[in-house]
């Protein structure tokens, strides 16, 4: 009787070890499956929002050179007509040259010499948003070199790396025309520098084709942002939208009657975009890439701010508009 029982506890013993490492194992999957259920989430908050996308904030030397006026003036030959390369916020933009303290190694840059809008709206107010483009590093946004340290007149002084193969505007406007296939990879490139800009709390307040640049190996990159205090993250995607509708169409903002988003929008709503796009490339542009691409540019110009999309959706969307091109292979 007495190995009886002693049996019976062993084995209830047993039963309730069994339970407690099923109940163990139970709640560590469950836990497994949580964070799992929990990463999946994040992931496709992430893809949402784009957060995918590779920010890297510079050191305190990259980026951060501190240029004395006497430099900028010898760097534009005391900003000279002849050194106008283009107009950019609130002032214009001069070509330059920068020395290292050696002498051995010369970089071309773009200054840019922005006049404050009023007599309080000094360098000094701005300083924090320097600071901010100071340690900025995208592949898609022009890089800030520097600033000068000692403007006149409350001017702020910007210098970045110039960008040798001019603006998408010119490329749009001039010969030989630029391919489709072209226009898009700007697009995604563009759409890449201002979700960095959004994702770090920066508006860039002037998004327009005259406003995309490329490098020696026509990598677009967004310029002239991050001292806009007018602006807002929704106004950039309007303005966004308008650049996806002028790369399609080739069409100037004022260009039409009504304007170029009335007549681009009316066009979508109408099925009648096909006949709106630039003759020159419209036998490249694949149908299915053409409608979700224009979908995405009148989710942009939704009249209600609040119904735009964050620039992260619009990227995804670029993303799936670029797919459907490739799978058109005949039109690639």
């Amino acid at each position: 009787m007495h190995v009886l029982a002693t049996a019976m506890g062993a084995a209830a013993a047993a039963v309730r070890w069994v339970c407690r490492k099923k109940k163990k194992r139970d709640h560590k999957k469950n836990n497994s499956m949580k964070k799992r259920d929990l990463n999946q989430t994040k992931k496709k908050r992430d893809l949402r929002n784009g957060e995918w996308l590779p920010v890297h904030h510079s050191t305190a030397a990259d980026g951060g050179m501190s240029f004395s006026l006497e430099e900028i003036m010898s760097a534009t030959r005391n900003f000279g007509e002849t050194r106008v390369i283009g107009f950019g916020w609130q002032g214009k933009v001069f070509r330059g040259v920068i020395v290292d303290a050696d002498g051995n190694n010369s970089t071309e840059v773009a200054i840019k010499r922005a006049t404050p809008s009023s007599p309080r709206q000094n360098a000094c107010e701005f300083g924090p948003e320097v600071e901010a483009l100071r340690k900025l590093r995208h592949r898609h946004l022009v890089p800030l070199v520097g600033s000068c340290s000692c403007s006149k007149g409350g001017e702020t002084i910007l210098v970045y790396r110039y960008m040798p193969r001019g603006t998408l505007r010119e490329h749009l406007m001039t010969k030989p025309v630029m391919p489709w296939w072209r226009r898009l990879d700007a697009c995604m490139g563009a759409a890449r520098g201002l979700h960095c800009l959004h994702a770090t709390g920066i508006v860039h307040g002037g998004v327009k084709t005259s406003n995309v640049l490329f490098d020696e190996s026509w990598v677009a990159k967004l310029s002239d942002y991050g001292l806009s205090r007018s602006a807002t993250m929704e106004s950039d995607v309007h303005s966004f939208g308008v650049v996806l509708f002028e790369v399609l169409t080739m069409a100037r903002p004022g260009d039409m009657v009504g304007g170029l988003v009335d007549y681009a929008v009316a066009c979508h709503r109408n099925g009648t975009l096909k006949d709106a796009i630039d003759p020159e490339i419209k036998d490249q542009v694949a149908p299915e890439c053409l409608e979700k691409f224009a979908e995405t540019a009148v989710e942009c110009l939704a009249g209600n701010c609040i119904e735009r999309p964050v620039i992260g959706d619009v990227l995804w969307n670029l993303e799936l508009a670029v797919q459907l091109q490739l799978l058109n292979s005949r039109r690639t």
